[in-house]
């Protein structure tokens, strides 16, 4: 059973409580690390541990005051932690305490994103063994080409997001690493151990070098990352979204009762939830733009980048996990029509087996372009003149002198077209 969307779990990852949080976090592991080497009282650590608390209400009103959202923190933690409060952000520059809380919610977020992917993996395994014998027109260029397997494109997809599986995992590690160096990154106030081992704390890595900021190029590849996978959700979206058109009609979302397609037309099915996730998967690709205007920063570091990361990281995060959840569930619950993939092999009334006839006759020792030119002219016959393929083949005196009626029977049928299909499953699946 497919594990249903709920918003709260990446949306309260990226909610200013738990923002808060994470700065919180980063700063008692600064102070613990800071009574550990002796920089401050073990009595001060644990007066700061027990009375650090934080109101979102209260930061935001401090904050109309300071212009400035790590102090309005900091103040908020000083009213509760009294005079312990000194000791709280010691030697650090808010971006030690922003972009390293920044990699925990990166880090987490790349988690549940994982997770999601999974899940995906597992429907599409689980479609694509259910129709791997289910004949299918195969089209390129949106034209009729020749006979594939439904099945054959679930694996592909499978095989892709396993790709985007590793990307974001790649992804992930790039993003956990945490920074307490100071304001241009040099440890003018703090010995680097102190930043090893705030990070081993918090199970991030410590940047080999930093200025006042992580460098931004690591959330351009996490951004990156998310459009990858938004493209591929969108890919299978459009091919859904194909496969529902009236004239197709080889699949289509799952209408459920009571659902209704169209305000003025009561007979209209239409692939709403495929559309939804084209949609938003532009958003994503669109946010990561933003990840790659924000590398380049002026004299090394100003706060440009700031603003539009509080939308595109958690937007993004939200987004892709949304429609990762809604890919999931649409593809689960795909309604197949084989019946019909029959129906369409046959509307071109042969033409698909046109490419084997060309191959057999070559192996009769026909060269290759007498044999195209022999095929073609039959062909374009049907496609002009409406008749069927098969039939005028047999009856083409050229191509009769070549092959019996025997063969050429033999030639118009599905089983050369899925004969390796078994063999590309094992290399997709690995013979599972």
């Amino acid at each position: 059973m497919i594990e249903r969307y709920t918003l709260p779990e990446m949306g309260a990852l990226w909610s200013e409580q738990s923002k808060f949080q994470k700065w919180l976090e980063v700063e008692i592991a600064v102070c613990e690390v800071h009574a550990e080497l002796g920089t401050i009282p073990r009595d001060a650590l644990e007066q700061v541990k027990a009375r650090a608390k934080f109101s979102v209400e209260r930061i935001n009103e401090i904050e109309k005051t300071t212009n400035h959202d790590v102090i309005a923190f900091t103040t908020n933690l000083s009213e509760n932690i009294g005079a312990a409060s000194r000791f709280v952000h010691f030697g650090l520059t808010s971006s030690d305490v922003v972009d390293t809380a920044n990699a925990l919610l990166l880090r987490d977020a790349c988690d549940l994103l994982l997770k999601k992917i999974e899940s995906l993996l597992e429907v599409l395994k689980r479609r694509a063994f259910e129709f791997k014998d289910t004949p299918q027109i195969g089209r390129t260029h949106g034209i009729h080409a020749e006979p594939t397997s439904f099945g054959l494109t679930f694996a592909l997809w499978y095989d892709e997001m396993r790709r985007n599986r590793d990307r974001l995992r790649r992804a992930r590690a790039t993003v956990a690493v945490g920074k307490i160096s100071g304001a241009v990154g040099t440890f003018a106030h703090l010995d680097p151990v102190v930043e090893q081992k705030v990070c081993e704390r918090l199970d991030l890595k410590a940047a080999p070098v930093s200025t006042q900021i992580i460098q931004r190029d690591c959330y351009a590849e996490y951004l990156s990352t998310l459009a990858i996978v938004a493209s591929s959700l969108d890919k299978f979206a459009l091919n859904i979204r194909h496969w529902q058109r009236t004239e197709v009609n080889e699949a289509q979302e799952r209408f459920a009762t009571g659902q209704k397609g169209s305000s003025a037309m009561p007979h209209k099915r239409n692939p709403i939830i495929s559309e939804r996730i084209s949609g938003i998967a532009r958003i994503v690709r669109a946010n990561s733009l933003v990840g790659l205007e924000n590398i380049a920063l002026w004299h090394e570091r100003d706060i440009s980048h700031s603003s539009a990361e509080r939308v595109v990281l958690p937007d993004s995060s939200i987004a892709l996990d949304y429609i990762l959840s809604k890919t999931c569930s649409l593809i689960d619950g795909l309604v197949v029509y084989p019946e019909r993939m029959l129906q369409n092999l046959q509307i071109t009334r042969g033409l698909i087996f046109s490419g084997q006839l060309l191959l057999v006759l070559t192996q009769k020792g026909v060269s290759r372009e007498t044999a195209y030119e022999w095929v073609q002219r039959n062909a374009m016959k049907v496609w002009d003149e409406n008749k069927d393929f098969h039939e005028l083949v047999s009856n083409d005196t050229d191509i009769k002198s070549q092959l019996s009626p025997r063969e050429i029977d033999a030639i118009f049928t599905l089983d050369t077209y899925l004969r390796n299909i078994n063999a590309i499953f094992d290399r997709v699946f690995g013979g599972k």
